[in-house]
């Protein structure tokens, strides 16, 4: 980590060393080797920044296991280097221009992907954050709505029974005939001028009473 400014400045401005052209030589060959047909090659190749040209994909043709006919050789350990995995497409052009920066030898350029790498994380976070709030909030007010609905159904429910509480009533019979208690009065009496056994209170049979209408349907005036 470099303490001063000009020194890393003087740092990133140093030449890298290129690549020789044994080292091209032998990824074109690696590269020809896990290759499907020319077409597949060519794309390889042209991602990796590799030679294109019609001389060397001819020379390569061979090494190709589809087409090729002359068998695998292994490359001598000298000529042996690591070749990158480079994805051939990107569905993300933003991605891809992160990859790059990120890969890239001078180190501001690399510094500069890492914050937007970081701030794209922050922003991404964020955004799932407020989405999540938004969808607690929005089952909270349908949690409220329909608690509103429930309460106002409790109170209809409740304002219904207090009604039918507080209904007037009629005055009940013994016999359940709907006659007035001054009416079952007068008909106790009858039964009792009549040999009839009734209870001075309760219910009146209705015998009784079919008796009493009987006896009083063609008078005026109903004994009293």
């Amino acid at each position: 980590m470099f303490t001063d400014w000009a020194q890393a400045l003087e740092a990133e401005s140093l030449p890298l060393d290129p690549t020789s052209a044994q080292q091209l030589a032998a990824a074109t060959r690696a590269t020809a080797r896990h290759s499907h047909d020319k077409h597949d090659m060519t794309l390889l190749l042209d991602v990796l920044g590799l030679p294109t040209d019609p001389d060397t994909l001819t020379a390569l043709l061979p090494l190709i296991p589809e087409t090729g006919d002359t068998p695998v050789t292994i490359t001598p350990a000298t000529e042996a280097i690591d070749v990158p995995v480079v994805p051939l497409t990107f569905s993300n052009p933003v991605q891809e221009l992160l990859d790059w920066a990120a890969a890239h030898p001078a180190a501001a350029v690399r510094n500069r992907a890492n914050r937007i790498t970081a701030d794209l994380a922050e922003l991404t976070e964020r955004r799932d954050t407020e989405a999540a709030q938004r969808e607690a909030e929005q089952k909270v007010a349908r949690a409220k709505a329909e608690l509103e609905r429930a309460q106002e159904e409790l109170r209809t429910v409740k304002a219904g029974t207090r009604t039918t509480a507080a209904a007037p009533t009629t005055a009940r019979t013994g016999s359940g005939s709907g006659r007035t208690r001054e009416e079952l009065a007068s008909i106790r009496t009858w039964a009792r001028e009549n040999s009839h056994q009734v209870a001075d209170q309760g219910m009146v049979p209705r015998r009784v009473q079919e008796a009493y209408d009987a006896a009083h349907q063609d008078s005026p005036q109903k004994a009293g």
